[in-house]
């Protein structure tokens, strides 16, 4: 890979573990958030090697529900993580909702990416 995608990787893994800190320390404290949802941030980077990969596929890709397929798989990782590691500070946590609303918002995030950026 490119140091140019290498660098976009690790900015957009950054700013989206920023943006949960921020929205998980203005619900809960900042003080309060627990060592494992700090480190658990980190993971982000890696989770952003599956859209790198699979998003120019995506692009590429001309039937419909393929591409919708690779930007929801490309959207997974990154989302699981935010989506996991946000839920499971809520005294309520349910793996089980969590998992179907990672599912649920991955299929759209899918079809709405793959209906904008048809490929030409």
């Amino acid at each position: 890979m490119n140091p140019l995608l290498w660098r976009s990787i690790l900015l957009t893994g950054l700013l989206i573990a920023a943006l949960n800190v921020l929205f998980a320390g203005a619900e809960y404290g900042f003080a309060t958030l627990p060592l494992w949802f700090w480190l658990a941030q980190l993971l982000l980077i890696p989770a952003m090697l599956a859209p790198a990969r699979l998003f120019p596929q995506a692009a590429m890709t001309r039937p419909y529900l393929a591409r919708a397929a690779l930007y929801g798989l490309g959207w997974a990782a990154p989302y699981a993580v935010y989506k996991f590691t946000g839920d499971a500070l809520r005294p309520t946590f349910s793996p089980v909702a969590s998992l179907v609303g990672v599912v649920l918002t991955c299929l759209l995030f899918g079809l709405i990416f793959a209906a904008l950026r048809k490929p030409h």
